[in-house]
């Protein structure tokens, strides 16, 4: 059998956030072997040039110097060898997020593509790494968390862990530091969860509660057959959200206040939240780690991979990730209908819905929405949020249609049956098919108007005809995120068709919507706001001052546009109805209030 290839991993030195990483090949390519750092990792789709974090790099055989060149941005060559060589590189890391590789005093983080070169042409070649401690006091107190299988290892600790190839070794994630592990099974399949930070997070409730999400997803889409263990890695700071998703692990990013402590009881917004973004990562190992698109199969990491399936592989899991909460009994409907009208809201505000279609917003996110400017409120649409949309949508679509005989759980089902296990890749319209086999409908004219066109969604039609009533009112101000009713005498009356922002402690204009009354004055993003009706402004108070206008009221803006002062008129328009809430209906008839109590799973 081939020699594995061998890695190790140390903290040269964590004051400078440096890395040194050795790769040793037992059989390289004669005529010199060749390496190469990804550019991007999968499940966040724009390049990232993980190469240029490498300061320095070198290699040697029988310890011996050989020439090494760089032969592409992220490429290196070395002279050929007769014996085994090895790759001596040094990586800065100083990127704390779930994407990159982050090391200090405190601890280590690192992701795959950002550590570790592919040896090209032997990616299929068995793996191992040795991550080793950092010569430092804090390092003694240190445990590590990864998902990787040990070798030579202790739980939790130092030595030699092992993947099968490159593609997976390069999917464990690892952290490292004085972290709160606790652990629990789901199905029988061990799970663990990690947080590194200074939190009091109530880990007995924390288990519980990721045991009894995590039991929802499983039983609805049953256990992959390689899913033999699975760690949660949270990074627990002062502020932050996020989240990536892996095969057997998920790495994420929350606020540690949002964490319950003990005596807390029921779940709080911020809770829901986290539990939300649990649910979405862990919903990731069989719809996108798994079932993938074809594009995806395998993995090409030197450039980008376009497909018009990111609205199925995110904006379907956006959909499960709160309705699994509601229907786990972990929140109430009412609370679950409150998180559906703030994604609404988030949609309804967008204007780039009327420009792109969500088959686009999937195609282009190397380059929109991974890379948004001022103006992206006015040209794109997430295929998160309006992806979500569409699946709820879709599902309750095919709730009324069928009779109750088919649901968006039933398609799902049967796509992971075709290309969960299997290793195909989802053909592009992949999902259309499947539903269109699964219910026996004509969903063309759907799938078309609502996936590749820009008119808006049949959401008040499908809701009511499941007891739940659609609503609009006007935005109660920039941190109004919609989701629940507010008398209607309370909110602004106009709105000026721009957000305002406090940038170094100026108000600054950090977004203009198309056809507001703020871009028909002639304001650009990036304005600095100096008054009103030749009132100084400042960002904190503004909306409260916006509250005494009516629609028609002319009005002086001044700003500063660079160096140099402007002022333009601006004429006040009526505020519009783009904040959604939704509420159950009082009036629902027994067939209507079974099948709302079908989709959200009240018993």
């Amino acid at each position: 059998m081939a020699d594995p290839h061998h890695y190790q991993i140390r903290p040269l030195d964590p004051a400078a956030h440096l890395f040194e990483v050795r790769l040793t090949v037992a059989a390289p390519e004669p005529g010199g072997q060749e390496f190469a750092l990804p550019a991007w990792i999968p499940g966040s789709y724009m390049i990232r040039d993980y190469a240029r974090h490498v300061i320095a790099i070198r290699a040697e055989s029988d310890g011996v110097g050989i020439a090494i060149s760089k032969v592409e941005k992220n490429r290196w060559r070395t002279a050929p060898a007769r014996r085994a060589v090895t790759l001596i590189l040094e990586v800065y890391a100083h990127d704390d997020n779930v994407r990159g590789a982050h090391l200090d005093t405190t601890h280590a983080y690192f992701n795959g593509p950002c550590v570790f070169p592919a040896v090209v042409g032997q990616e299929d070649r068995a793996c191992e790494v040795d991550i080793m401690t950092a010569d430092i006091a804090a390092a003694k107190k240190w445990r590590v968390a990864t998902s990787m299988r040990p070798i030579e290892a202790p739980q939790y600790g130092f030595g030699r862990y092992g993947a099968v190839d490159y593609a997976e070794l390069i999917d464990h994630p690892v952290e490292i530091g004085a972290l709160l592990i606790g652990e629990f099974q789901v199905g029988g399949i061990p799970h663990t969860i990690a947080i590194r930070g200074k939190t009091r997070a109530d880990m007995a409730r924390l288990c519980r509660d990721l045991q009894t999400l995590c039991e929802h997803h499983m039983e609805m889409l049953g256990a992959p057959q390689d899913l033999d263990r699975y760690l949660f890695l949270l990074n627990a700071p002062g502020s932050g959200y996020g989240g990536l998703e892996h095969r057997w692990s998920s790495s994420l990013v929350c606020a540690r206040d949002s964490l319950p402590i003990r005596g807390d009881d029921g779940v709080s917004d911020d809770y829901q939240m986290f539990l939300g973004l649990v649910s979405h990562e862990y919903f990731h190992l069989w719809n996108v780690k798994r079932m993938k698109p074809e594009v995806f199969t395998p993995y090409d990491l030197s450039t980008e991979s376009h497909t018009e399936l990111l609205w199925v592989f995110e904006g379907i899991t956006s959909y499960y990730d709160d309705l699994a909460l509601v229907r786990s009994g972990m929140i109430a409907p009412e609370d679950y209908l409150n998180l559906l009208g703030q994604t609404m809201t988030r949609v309804l505000r967008g204007y780039g819905r009327r420009r792109q279609s969500v088959a686009e917003s999937s195609f282009d996110a190397w380059t929109k929405i991974y890379q948004q400017d001022a103006n992206a409120g006015n040209a794109i649409v997430s295929y998160y949020t309006k992806g979500s949309m569409i699946a709820l949508v879709l599902d309750l679509k095919l709730r009324v249609e069928t009779s109750g005989r088919v649901s968006l759980d039933d398609v799902m089902r049967a796509c992971w049956q075709r290309w969960g296990e299997s290793g195909s890749g989802m053909p592009e319209k992949g999902l259309e098919d499947v539903c269109a086999e699964v219910s026996g409908l004509d969903l063309g004219d759907f799938f078309d108007a609502t996936v590749r066109g820009t008119g808006e969604l049949p959401l008040e039609t499908l809701l009511r005809e499941h007891g739940v009533a659609y609503c609009l009112r006007r935005s109660n101000g920039r941190k109004d995120k919609g989701g629940k009713h507010i008398d209607a005498a309370k909110l602004p009356v106009v709105w000026m068709g721009a957000t305002v922002q406090n940038r170094s402690g100026k108000p600054v204009f950090s977004s203009v919507a198309n056809g507001g009354p703020a871009e028909l004055a002639g304001v650009s993003p990036g304005d600095e706001l100096v008054a009103l009706d030749g009132v100084r402004v400042q960002a904190s108070g503004f909306e409260s001052r916006i509250r005494r206008y009516h629609g028609g009221d002319k009005s002086q803006l001044t700003v500063f546009r660079g160096d140099e002062l402007l002022s333009m008129t601006i004429k006040w328009a009526a505020a519009p109805e783009d904040t959604c809430y939704l509420e159950l209906s009082a009036d629902t008839d027994a067939e209507t209030a079974a099948r709302r109590d079908a989709w959200l799973g009240i018993a």
